[in-house]
């Protein structure tokens, strides 16, 4: 993924040597989803929230339209409407689904 610059790249991908998990770190503070190409303040409460976000922080970029709603399209379309208790094709776990839309219907014989 190219992020939109630098200090963005290194705050996405900041591993701790203390914290298992980036959400369990207080020095990490930006969440992207491949999935929904999406970028959010991450909120530490022990859960897996954050708040979306438009701007990059640093340069002040617009970021990429978060692609949520259309992801959620998509598996309908594949007669998915509930993702949690449906198996769903692997390619939509990441951010393949939205360059791949052959791939999509070739993993799910319902489509």
């Amino acid at each position: 993924m190219k992020h939109c610059c630098q200090r963005m790249k290194s705050a996405v991908a900041s591993e701790c040597e203390q914290h298992v998990g980036r959400r369990d770190c207080p020095d990490a503070l930006i969440n992207y989803s491949a999935k929904f190409d999406e970028y959010g303040i991450i909120v530490h409460d022990g859960g897996s929230s954050s708040i979306s976000i438009d701007y990059c922080p640093w340069c002040g970029s617009k970021l990429p339209e978060p692609q949520r709603d259309r992801w959620f399209d998509e598996l309908e379309k594949l007669g998915i409407t509930d993702p949690i208790e449906q198996e769903i094709p692997e390619v939509f776990a990441d951010g393949r689904w939205r360059n791949n839309k052959k791939q999509n219907k070739s993993q799910h014989p319902t489509a």
